[in-house]
């Protein structure tokens, strides 16, 4: 020792990333943000995984943004991103997911339709060992809405599946589990969060369908309506059409 004073300075070390993130697009819900978020918590708790809870705030205009900033006080495993202005359910999810700190995330409503206890059934439902995972996505067998929604959501469904072939009976369902990096890998338009299936199955991943249940909204009012769920999806279908047609899958026939 030479008689000078020597210091060490440790740098705090970051939190490991979690394993899950758990994303969720509101727009002008505060309502239903605290009960929700008690309900995903309990229902991810006892199975040991540590996650993360990713809400998103789409520009809403009552007390959402209030109401999170007191949920992100008492939840250390609650973050927000806010968006200045409302820009859809789609972009809400893609900022959630680019947020996102887990190799999986799961989206759903939060609307509180979705039930938060339907998670550990999706991540049960992932192959073991698989080098990409598939989209696993909830399958909605008893809708809960009133006749015109299941009526529009039927019709569109049904077209949807006969032109794109993606095999899947319910995508309007926002109850789904899948790799981060797959996700962001995607084509991005708006409403292509109705259109996951077939956007996965274009990347040669396979899609599973877990049966979810669905739950009557309790608290505040729906943000969608037949115009904006059938037409506008009907207008975006010939779109995702177009990007099948031009997909290739090619053959490696050997590497060195």
């Amino acid at each position: 020792m030479d008689g000078r004073a020597r210091f060490c300075y440790l740098m705090p070390m970051a939190p490991p990333p979690p394993a899950l993130s758990v994303v969720v697009p509101v727009f002008n819900e505060a309502e239903n943000i605290a009960p929700l978020l008690a309900e995903i918590e309990a229902a991810l708790a006892p199975s040991g995984m540590e996650f993360e809870i990713v809400y998103v705030d789409d520009g809403s205009r009552d007390e959402t943004p209030r109401v999170l900033a007191e949920a992100r006080a008492r939840s250390p495993r609650l973050r927000v991103v806010r968006l200045r202005r409302n820009c859809g359910q789609s972009t809400a999810i893609r900022e959630g997911v680019r947020a996102a700190r887990g190799r999986l995330v799961v989206t759903l409503d939060g609307d509180g339709q979705n039930d938060p206890a339907d998670i550990p059934r999706l991540l049960a439902a992932l192959p073991k060992g698989a080098e990409r995972l598939p989209l696993v996505a909830g399958l909605r067998r008893k809708r809960r809405d009133n006749w015109l929604r299941r009526v529009s959501s039927r019709i569109a469904n049904g077209l949807r599946s006969r032109l794109l072939r993606d095999g899947t009976p319910d995508t309007g369902c926002s109850l789904k589990l899948f790799e981060r990096a797959t996700f962001l890998e995607l084509p991005f338009f708006d409403h292509m969060h109705r259109f996951l299936p077939a956007l996965f199955r274009r990347q040669g991943l396979d899609v599973v369908m877990v049966d979810v249940g669905h739950r009557p909204r309790a608290r505040g009012v729906s943000k969608y309506g037949v115009m904006n769920r059938l037409w506008v999806g009907i207008v975006d279908l010939f779109g995702v059409m177009w990007l099948q047609r031009r997909t290739t899958s090619p053959e490696i026939a050997n590497e060195e």
